[in-house]
């Protein structure tokens, strides 16, 4: 019973990190492209940012790692 139980909290703290991490990702592309939108950037040149910035790479990473972990070793 407590290990069905902590299972079914960790599902659910996956679920929210998915979910918390995704959600800033989102934000932050979006903040990108308002603050080039504002400065009359370049569409190229925006591209070129987000692809570029460490931490959205690193938050891309992150969500890949997530998917990867298969349910079975939760």
């Amino acid at each position: 019973m407590k290990i069905q139980f902590i299972s079914i909290l960790d599902k659910q703290e996956l679920k929210l990190s998915k979910q918390l991490i995704s959600s800033y990702k989102k934000r932050l592309e979006k903040e990108i492209f308002e603050r080039s939108m504002k400065l009359k950037m370049p569409q190229n040149k925006f591209e070129e940012i987000i692809n570029n910035n460490n931490e959205l790479i690193n938050l891309k990473k992150t969500l890949k790692k997530l998917d990867t972990i298969p349910e079975s070793s939760y």
